[in-house]
């Protein structure tokens, strides 16, 4: 069990769900409980209306289509359903697919399980560690890796370790000059920046709930439908739900909690993207003064887009101590819940990939913390956090 004195920095990893979503769901488990596959009784009725008010509440936040919108089980469902269900559809354009090597595992791993079935992959790389862009993509390697065979672009709108916004728009409109289907894991930037569909030009994209203070368990797949409309080969089967696209007994209150969650983001999204921006820049101000030798990985806190919007997510901050192993560094904070890379793959000992393809070597990329800031944080917990793992470090580095 947490102390109670414990601060929860670690947001990219999960949120806590917050009280309105949980209200919204509660009448699905004990009241309004039918299978919104059930028609012909109330029950069933409620469900399904249910789910089709959600659907169309999540498609209007993120300027999709109500038909547009496939719900699962979470993001690396909706990553496995993109990817696969383009690749192993009988008419595509080829065996060529083509991706970016900080992306998160949930779309690497099948990228690379589709590549031992004999499709050519194709891993971009990004821009490397010490430029001011750092992570960031160039639009030109992904044209450049482009070939008449390609089935499938899969870029991510925002990295989970290192907050880099990507360019979307811009690969879109290579991808769609090229008639070639364009894939977004959008996990970490759905309810903590715009997204609009839309406007970033993507055909498919993949989000959660429990990253924007939503349950576990449930996620969702954009799925273009207008013309010409994107088609997938189905992942799971047996029952033929959600158009044959996605079967299965649909999660009432998960739906109902993934559309609420959404809609209070977009609502707070203005004033939370200042207020997160601030308490992420404040901690590296802190830290930096405090600490020798930290570095920043990922693009500078300062960089913009483009578009004119920021480069990096507003609550994103991964450090770099240097001399210190970040797995010592958790165990000796203490309260203080920060990670020390991507949450999915923390049973792999290996250094994080996403530092490694961006030139980090193994000692500083093990070095590294990632910091994630949410609506439950305030700014009190700021300057507890830089003492915290301040102390830590110079522990830790006295005992070398």
């Amino acid at each position: 069990m947490p102390s109670p004195t414990s601060i929860y920095l670690d947001n990219h990893a999960t949120t806590r769900v917050d009280p309105r979503v949980v209200a919204a769901m509660l009448p699905y488990f004990s009241e309004q409980y039918g299978n919104a596959g059930s028609v012909g009784h109330a029950f069933g009725e409620a469900a399904r209306n249910a789910v089709e008010q959600s659907r169309a509440a999540i498609a209007a936040s993120i300027g999709a289509e109500s038909e547009e919108i496939v719900f699962t089980s979470g993001a690396t469902e909706s990553n496995n359903l993109a990817i696969r269900g383009i690749a192993e559809r009988a008419k595509r354009r080829g065996n060529h697919l083509v991706s970016v090597r900080t992306e998160h595992k949930a779309v690497l791993d099948p990228l690379a399980r589709l590549s031992r079935r004999g499709y050519e992959v194709t891993l971009v790389d990004v821009e490397s560690h010490g430029s001011p862009r750092a992570g960031w993509l160039d639009p030109q390697r992904v044209a450049d890796a482009l070939r008449d065979d390609t089935a499938l672009v899969s870029v991510m709108l925002a990295n989970n370790e290192i907050g880099v916004i990507q360019p979307l728009g811009e690969i879109a409109a290579i991808c769609r000059q090229r008639g070639v289907a364009l894939h977004c894991d959008a996990t970490q930037g759905v309810g903590k920046i715009p997204v609009d569909v839309r406007e970033l030009g993507v055909d498919l994209m993949s989000f959660t709930a429990h990253k924007m203070y939503g349950p576990k368990g449930v996620g969702a797949l954009y799925m273009r439908r207008s013309r010409p409309a994107v088609r997938l080969e189905p992942q799971i089967t047996g029952g033929g739900q959600q158009d044959g696209v996605r079967s299965g007994t649909l999660n009432v209150a998960g739906i109902v909690g993934l559309a609420t969650a959404l809609q209070c983001c977009v609502e707070e999204l203005p004033t939370e993207m200042k207020r997160l921006t601030e308490m992420r820049n404040q901690l590296w101000v802190r830290l930096h003064t405090r600490i020798a030798g930290v570095e920043l990985c990922g693009p500078g806190l300062d960089e913009r887009a483009v578009g004119g919007g920021p480069l990096r997510l507003p609550g994103n901050l991964d450090v770099a101590f240097g001399d210190v192993d970040g797995e010592a560094l958790l165990l000796a904070m203490g309260n203080l819940a920060v990670s020390s890379g991507a949450a999915c793959s923390s049973t792999d000992p290996s250094p994080s990939h996403v530092l490694l393809s961006l030139g980090l070597t193994e000692d500083l990329a093990r070095s590294t913390l990632r910091f994630g800031f949410g609506r439950f944080n305030v700014a009190s917990e700021v300057e507890i956090a830089a003492e915290t793992v301040a102390g830590a470090v110079e522990r830790l580095r006295g005992l070398r």
